[in-house]
């Protein structure tokens, strides 16, 4: 441990050389090296926690870069893991880096998490909180959490035996459709680097047992009012990994989907609707919002959101032609819940373009940017 790297950590009395000792005897599992994972893995780094384990299985992609700040232009399509490892290894060489591409599935997540000492949930998706909440639970090891959409956080420190876990707090999903992703509903980038550097503040304060974490406390952050409230949380007796009579003795995958399953609604290919519009035989209706058409849209479409579907005000605008309906969104989920409100509204039938968008600039335009 070279003193003068951690020159302004020994100077804390609350860390000194001890504290700077048990942050190098640390192993910590950050899943996901994303908005989140980024700003928190830089600060363990530079912090000279021992061990990370970085867990990521994606790519590198030029949307993620608005808020990523571990990659570059040049690292479009590189495995995030690695591109994290090497960014890292050069902030801080005495750091031993274990970078993981894999994805975090109910067969490999309590391996990764077997002989941490601590794990930061950097993901993105409702399925892998549960997944690693469980067995962080089994592990008896501390989860610090946190959730980013536009312009809104949650943070806190999930211990069971200690305080609550995820589940005692949120023990369900989300029904489908209920919560955009950040793909649909966007996120400033900054927050993500403010948030990502309170779940790295948690995770040095629980390392070197220092200060009051966020057991028992859900953190809520408005950015755009810069408002912090503090919302008490209590353990469920009844939760289902670490209540009194747990039923969950492994991790268990929840089924979560991010938009309303599409099985039962007819869909329509993009080169069919392609030809289509060519011969002014169809009418197609993009449901998305403002902010995600801006980005990209089908030429020929016009704007119905989502929003009126659902309380029935689109019915009206959408009876005055009679060609046939595709209804359009960003890759296929809320057209298909559009075609369903549509249907058993008004009886009219119609047909949700299969991919949406995505596809569309695949098979038909590649001018049309995709996001």
């Amino acid at each position: 441990m070279t003193s003068a790297r951690y020159a302004r950590h020994l100077l804390l009395p609350e860390v000194g050389a001890a504290g700077q000792r048990r942050l190098a005897a640390s192993r910590v599992v950050v899943m996901g090296a994303g908005g989140l994972g980024a700003p928190v893995l830089s600060y363990l780094a530079a912090a000279g926690v021992g061990e990370l384990t970085l867990v990521d299985d994606d790519t590198v992609d030029l949307t993620n870069l608005q808020r990523q700040v571990l990659f570059a232009t040049d690292d479009i399509g590189r495995p995030k893991a690695e591109v994290a490892a090497e960014r890292l290894a050069a902030l801080n060489p005495d750091v031993r880096l274990s970078p993981r591409r894999e994805r975090i599935t109910e067969e490999s997540v309590a391996g990764l998490v077997a002989g941490a000492d601590l794990v930061v949930d950097g993901t993105d998706n409702f399925a892998t909180r549960y997944l690693v909440n469980d067995a962080c639970v089994l592990a008896g090891v501390p989860l610090v959490w946190a959730s980013i959409l536009r312009f809104d956080a949650q943070v806190a420190v999930w211990w069971a035996g200690h305080g609550p876990c995820y589940r005692c707090v949120f023990p369900r999903p989300p029904e489908a459709g209920q919560v955009p992703s950040c793909a649909e509903g966007g996120v400033l980038g900054a927050l993500a680097g403010t948030v990502g550097a309170v779940q790295a503040t948690e995770a040095l304060k629980l390392l070197m047992d220092v200060g009051d974490p966020l057991v028992g406390r859900l953190l809520v952050h408005d950015a755009l009012r810069q408002t912090w409230d503090a919302v008490p949380v209590r353990r469920d007796p009844g939760c289902a990994v670490c209540g009194d009579a747990p039923t969950i003795r492994a991790p268990r995958t929840e089924q979560v989907t991010c938009a309303v399953a599409a099985d039962d609604v007819p869909t329509v290919s993009a080169q069919e609707v392609s030809a289509l519009l060519r011969d002014d035989a169809v009418r197609v209706v993009d449901v998305r919002g403002e902010a995600e058409r801006s980005i990209a849209a089908i030429a020929g479409s016009e704007a119905v959101p989502l929003e009126a579907f659902r309380d029935g005000s689109a019915f009206a605008l959408l009876a005055d032609d009679e060609r046939p309906l595709v209804l359009v969104c960003k890759s296929g989920g809320r057209s298909a819940e559009a075609v369903r409100l549509l249907l058993a509204g008004t009886g009219r039938a119609a047909r949700s373009l299969d991919g949406g968008v995505l596809a569309w600039a695949r098979d038909v335009d590649p001018a049309v940017p995709t996001y």
